[in-house]
């Protein structure tokens, strides 16, 4: 590549001064030279006038003066003034080339340097280079190691001027060493990734997720309060005691548990109640719902035959249901009557599951014995059997022999 740019050979005598090229694209740059204006007679003059300029190269457009000095410096002339023929080795890449030169009141400058006025009398730019950025070498045909940022590298000797994220050397051929990641891998990893694992090197991003109790792409920030685990999913039980945090790690409730609550989380136990859930519910609330995890109540009431606040009383002989509030069938073998349902072994001339029907043809606890089948109809006493009306015709009621 080869670019001209004539001046015009007009002086401009203001105090800051710049000239631009634009090479329509970015290019990998060897050398810039410069014709500067020359008159017979006058060479100190004219070089003490273009004394002290400098050089930038930069991929974007200048919008100001202020806005070159941000630019890439490729060269800088000191207090020796320049000859009026001008080369600078500039080995960097981009699309614009800047000239600018300044003289500024109250700064200071070397002697034989023109100092009233700046100047700007460029008669000839070459700047010289390939036309591709991501080549190098002396015919431009080397391509740039393939981990330069931008594909771009020095243009002489192939080294890369930045490396992408996570690489580094003079090549960039070396991977961030483990712990590492970004530009140049200068930045270190959080120690948090699950399992050990290191970051990514080039966003340093841990890919695998965090270690329990850490979140963010990066795992650098700890659990909000009230969450645990890995990558903080899980929501702690809200029990621990006097409202202290669970452990960000396991979800424990380290520092103990809320009355009414246990197990290293302090998730709610309903079968149990009071400090650290050291006391038993009854187990006969209605339902079978829980008690209350600090009194031991029972909120809505008690199974059939249970009563008072913790239904850990069963009725009194003789009755039983909700409440206690049945009575239990008179016909029950005393002691037998259950207190839940008022089942009970029956006395003789009874049946039933609480013994309230009476013996049909048959007699005997829970009518387990026929009547005989010489009483009239075969009717006899529930209790012991006897007929109770007469015998069939021709036999006696206690024997099988005809009269």
């Amino acid at each position: 590549m080869q670019t001209n740019a004539i001046g015009v050979g007009t002086s401009f005598r203001y105090r800051t001064v710049w000239w631009r090229v634009d090479l329509g694209e970015v290019h990998n740059i060897y050398s810039i030279k410069i014709q500067f204006k020359n008159y017979n007679g006058y060479v100190d003059r004219q070089r003490g006038r273009f004394a002290g300029f400098s050089l930038y190269v930069s991929h974007s457009d200048v919008l100001s003066n202020a806005d070159i000095k941000g630019y890439t410096l490729c060269y800088k002339d000191g207090a020796q003034l320049p000859p009026l023929n001008f080369t600078a080795v500039c080995t960097v890449n981009g699309r614009y080339v800047i000239y600018y030169n300044e003289r500024l009141h109250g700064d200071t400058y070397p002697d034989r340097y023109e100092f009233e006025n700046v100047f700007t009398e460029l008669c000839e730019v070459i700047v010289l280079g390939c036309n591709n950025a991501s080549v190098y070498g002396k015919n431009c045909d080397t391509p740039c190691p393939l981990n330069c940022k931008d594909s771009t590298c020095h243009i002489k000797s192939g080294s890369c001027f930045t490396c992408k994220l996570g690489w580094i050397g003079i090549y960039c051929e070396a991977k961030c060493k483990e712990g590492w990641y970004g530009a140049n891998c200068s930045q270190q990893c959080e120690r948090h990734c699950r399992d050990g694992a290191t970051c990514n090197q080039v966003t340093g991003h841990c890919d695998r997720g965090c270690e329990a109790g850490w979140t963010g792409d990066m795992c650098d920030k700890v659990c909000d309060e009230g969450y645990y685990g890995y990558n903080c999913v899980n929501t702690c039980s809200g029990h621990c005691l006097d409202s202290s945090p669970c452990n960000k790690q396991t979800g424990h409730c380290d520092k103990g548990c809320n009355s009414g609550y246990r197990n290293s989380d302090c998730s709610r136990d309903t079968g149990y109640f009071g400090m650290d859930c050291m006391e038993k519910c009854s187990g006969h609330c209605i339902n079978h719902d829980p008690c209350d995890h600090v009194s031991g109540v029972c909120p809505s009431g008690c199974q059939e035959g249970y009563i008072w606040a913790f239904c850990n009383n069963t009725c009194t002989h003789g009755y039983y249901g909700t409440n206690c509030s049945r009575v239990c069938s008179p016909n029950c073998k005393p002691d037998t009557c259950r207190h839940t349902d008022g089942g009970c072994y029956c006395s003789a001339g009874w049946m039933g599951y609480n013994c309230t029907t009476e013996c049909m043809l048959s007699y005997g606890e829970n009518c387990r014995y026929p009547c005989s089948f010489y009483c009239f109809n075969q009717t006899c006493d529930k209790f012991n059997g006897s007929c109770l009306h007469s015998c069939k015709y021709g036999w006696q009621c206690d024997t099988e022999n005809i009269i």
